[in-house]
């Protein structure tokens, strides 16, 4: 089964203030993140990542990314050093993907696209960086944790649910 997510920002203070996450310390807001996402995701799930895992200061990606269940890929977002990039504990490393999921096409990356391959046919774009603060486009979607509940989820969900922060 594959879950999608992003935008998790694991050691990086600035998103308390910046995106008002409700915790009052990084590491009650990293515990939660953990606990969230291992809570939905099983060991043989594939999680998506649209990008900004960690901060470079917040320490081993690998031993990180050990805690989470599944197998991990990262999609590169803005905010991810090579210390998250080059990192062993990543199925796949790359800025951009297409995934066949539930009968859909996907186009994922971090960024959010106008257009989009095979927009015209029906496919999504799945995307992170705009921690939910961008108008809805149809077959668009913000899979970042800000839109979806601080938990990684499956697509029948993010489309269910559409924009919403549930």
């Amino acid at each position: 089964m594959n879950f999608f997510t992003g935008d998790t920002h694991f050691g990086d203070p600035r998103v308390l203030r910046i995106d008002r996450r409700p915790f009052a310390t990084i590491a009650e807001h990293d515990a939660q993140l953990i606990v969230n996402w291992n809570e939905v995701v099983g060991h043989d799930d594939d999680v998506w990542h649209l990008g900004d895992f960690m901060s470079a200061r917040a320490g081993d990606c690998a031993a990180l990314l050990g805690e989470l269940n599944g197998r991990k890929h990262l999609i590169i977002g803005n905010n991810d050093p090579e210390t998250t990039t080059h990192s062993s504990g990543w199925a796949s490393v790359q800025h951009y993907a297409e995934v066949h999921d539930e009968g859909h096409h996907l186009i994922i990356c971090h960024y959010a696209f106008r257009t989009w391959n095979q927009m015209g046919k029906g496919s999504i774009n799945l995307h992170g960086h705009s921690h939910g603060r961008l108008k809805p486009v149809p077959r668009q979607f913000d899979v970042g944790v800000d839109a979806r509940g601080l938990t990684p989820k499956r697509l029948a969900e993010i489309i269910t649910s559409g924009r919403s922060r549930a």
